[in-house]
């Protein structure tokens, strides 16, 4: 081999490279053109105008329930029911110790008589000094001290009247009275306890109005209004659900929970719902224009993990590319509203992770009348 030979084994060598490198790179281009379709689900976006049901624990409550107390202080000598007792109006539920109230009201009448006899002694006597200064035998001043003390007689009969009226009142409050017809819902006395006025001894519940009291939290509180019905499901029979109509709002937040009590009357079936059952409260509210979408349909990618997108398909074209969305509130049967999306577009709803930027996907029909809902498989090469 000669000098030449030296310099020619390079060039070719040179030469046979470039033509490799030339090779490898159109070899990558047509692998990129001839990318395989994969087999994916897509969904028609549509605006979801939706009602939605959320459940609330509850319990059934009488709307109107008092807490009765004696009047007068004293020693439970009698208590004559138990709690879930029926009971009607001016019916007996406690007694005190009465021999106090008793002897008072006694000595108030005693004194009550006497002062009547006097004040009737001294209106005859009065009547008499009336007639002898008629006739000038007395003075105008000792005429006016005998009115004076008919007059004392008088008023002290009054007043003493008024004590055995009191008297009276106070034996008859030693007895606790039911003020309406109800059912005894909770006791706080007992016998032989001493009482004070005031003090709560007994809880009556009415029957003939019962509600449902239940908690909210504070971001649903703008979705509910007075008037607006309900369903209720007792949790003893989960398949009856009852109207209910809200009553009332809670103010104020309750200051541990941070919920709003509601409180909602029952429309229909109160003779056979019990206070204190377990309720479910369904409550509706409408969620207007907004864009749900399969949970499927959301993936995320590596250089980008916090970013949720969703492949859109160009119908033209029969080609995949990303759009990132944001999500909002998770719905019932795998779905999310998201923000980012117009009606009318067509995502892929499962296959997603398989699928690169731009890649192609072929159509076997016509896809521009898919209905609300539906899936549809497009169909390709699997290789």
């Amino acid at each position: 081999m000669n000098n030449l030979d030296h310099f020619r084994l390079p060039k070719r060598l040179v030469l046979l490279l470039w033509m490799l490198s030339l090779a490898m790179g159109c070899t990558s281009q047509d692998r990129e053109s001839q990318m395989p379709s994969r087999p994916v689900k897509l969904f028609r976006v549509v605006d979801d105008t939706a009602e939605i049901a959320t459940p609330y624990a509850g319990e059934v409550r009488a709307r109107f329930e008092t807490v009765l107390s004696f009047r007068v202080s004293g020693k439970i000598i009698a208590r004559l029911v138990e709690i879930g007792d029926r009971v009607h109006n001016g019916q007996i539920l406690a007694r005190l110790d009465s021999n106090d109230y008793r002897l008072t009201m006694q000595a108030l009448k005693a004194q009550l008589k006497a002062a009547v006899a006097e004040r009737n002694f001294s209106r005859d006597e009065l009547a008499r000094y009336h007639e002898l200064l008629d006739q000038q035998v007395i003075s105008r001043p000792d005429f006016d001290k005998h009115e004076t003390a008919y007059i004392a007689t008088q008023e002290r009969v009054k007043a003493l009247e008024a004590q055995v009226g009191q008297s009276v009142n106070q034996l008859g409050y030693t007895e606790l009275l039911a003020d309406r017809d109800g059912v005894v819902t909770a006791l706080e006395v007992d016998m032989g306890q001493v009482v004070v006025v005031g003090q709560p001894a007994v809880k009556l519940a009415r029957l003939d109005e019962k509600e449902v009291h239940f908690d909210i939290p504070e971001n649903r509180l703008a979705k509910i209004k007075a008037h607006q019905q309900v369903e209720v499901a007792l949790w003893a029979d989960g398949d009856r659900k009852i109207k209910a109509i809200i009553r009332e709002i809670a103010a104020v937040a309750d200051p541990f929970s941070r919920t709003y009590r509601i409180k909602a009357t029952l429309l229909e079936n109160q003779d056979n719902v019990q206070l204190g059952m377990t309720v479910t409260v369904w409550l509706s509210t409408n969620e207007p224009n907004r864009i749900t979408v399969p949970l499927s349909a959301i993936f995320t990618t590596q250089n980008e993990p916090k970013q949720p997108k969703v492949w859109l398909v160009d119908e033209q074209s029969a080609t995949v590319k990303s759009v990132p969305v944001q999500m909002a509130e998770a719905l019932e049967s795998e779905r999310i509203a998201v923000i980012g999306l117009v009606p009318g577009q067509l995502i892929v709803s499962a296959g997603v992770q398989r699928l690169r930027e731009g890649q192609a996907v072929r159509l076997l029909e016509d896809v521009s009348s898919l209905p609300k809902e539906f899936n549809h498989e497009i169909a390709g090469d699997h290789s």
